[in-house]
């Protein structure tokens, strides 16, 4: 193995083109588009789902057991509730983020006929009018409205101009890289994660590395809203490594300036030897890394195994501070990521019995118990 050169002005130019499509759960076609001329113009394969989900293949000396990354194409956003009197629109989010957050946003509103600019603003947003008012309004969606740039001040209007209930709302990313490497943005969850791995992928191709087994680059569409991987696995792959953001705060391990492995999520621990082997690949070949667990967190991997696959599962991050708010990481994180990444397709099957699925437990991995776990 040997770690890879990532093409680091190509994964910025992918990441802010990304970032500047919008693609809310449920309105991510445009964003699939984007990924999928980018894997034409490296030549690699990729197959869709009927929904949008892609599946790329990175052929390997032996079929099985195979693997497969994943990240997702999907972000936050919110859609159209109700039509207000008072010629606003009243909002519902798509996936989990606070209002808090959106106040302030600025939003396109896509109709049935064509989109309108917007701006997301609490209920009472004017000092001058309601004094201290505005700072003990609630942080809910039920105190936010979203004020469209249009002639507008009654329902009637707002049927007038086409907007229906359903109508979704796409957040502005508001990109900006900063000459210090920062990269400040919303929807960096997963956008971030997208880039590293077609960066990735860029590399392996002009590299022409030999990958042992193949190896497929998923990109799902419905992550934010919980069903993620569930339906663009396929039976062959036995283990998949999730890429996502990492939260990094004060109760956490993380930092914005390399790779977060996650022991467990809300849904569960990550497989054992999958993760430990992600853990060896980043000691044995510097890569600066951090060991964490995530208390209020869900990704690519739940929705997989909860569709009935069996699959060893790991997740690795990009370190990101204010993660489903307006977000920040590191270009370091995205680089580490990336050599993490590349290391890994290069690397043996975790487990050679892997291929067999249901049979035998000739091959069987063991844990390092040690005396200590023994019931004699």
């Amino acid at each position: 193995m040997r770690p890879l050169q990532i093409d680091l002005d190509y994964l910025q130019q992918v990441l802010v083109e990304l970032l500047r499509i919008p693609s809310p759960a449920g309105f991510t076609d445009e964003a699939v588009r984007y990924t999928l001329a980018r894997l034409e113009d490296l030549g690699i394969p990729a197959e869709i789902t009927r929904r949008g989900a892609i599946r790329a293949d990175l052929k390997g000396a032996q079929q099985s057991p195979d693997r497969a990354i994943v990240t997702h194409l999907d972000t936050l956003g919110a859609i159209v509730a109700d039509l207000k009197d008072n010629g606003r629109l009243e909002l519902l989010p798509i996936g989990t983020w606070s209002s808090r957050f959106a106040e302030g946003a600025r939003v396109t509103v896509y109709t049935d006929d064509g989109s309108y600019r917007g701006t997301i603003l609490p209920i009472k947003a004017s000092g001058h009018a309601y004094n201290l008012e505005i700072d003990t309004l609630p942080v809910s969606w039920d105190c936010v409205e979203l004020r469209l740039d249009e002639e507008c001040c009654t329902r009637a209007d707002l049927v007038r101009l086409g907007l229906n209930r359903g109508d979704f709302v796409a957040v502005d990313a508001l990109p900006e890289i900063t000459p210090s490497g920062f990269i400040n943005s919303r929807h960096l969850d997963d956008k971030g994660g997208v880039a590293t791995v077609l960066a990735v992928a860029k590399a392996l191709v002009e590299s022409k590395t030999r990958l042992p087994v193949d190896c497929h680059l998923l990109f799902t569409i419905s992550e934010e809203v919980g069903s993620g991987a569930s339906a663009v696995l396929h039976g062959d792959v036995a283990e998949m490594v999730t890429v996502d953001t990492g939260p990094v705060a004060p109760i956490q391990a993380g930092d914005e300036f390399g790779v977060t492995i996650c022991m467990k999520d809300s849904a569960g621990p990550f497989d054992y030897h999958l993760t430990h082997k992600l853990l060896e690949l980043c000691s044995d070949y510097g890569i600066r890394h951090q060991r964490d667990v995530f208390r209020h967190y869900r990704c690519d991997s739940a929705s997989a195994i909860e569709a009935g696959n069996d699959i060893r599962t790991a997740l690795v991050c990009f370190g990101t501070d204010a993660t489903h708010g307006y977000e920040r990481c590191h270009l370091r994180a995205l680089q580490a990521l990336a050599d993490l990444l590349g290391l890994y397709v290069q690397s043996p099957p975790t487990a050679r019995r892997d291929r067999l699925g249901l049979g035998s437990p000739e091959g069987f991995t063991h844990l390092p118990v040690g005396d200590g776990g023994r019931d004699d």
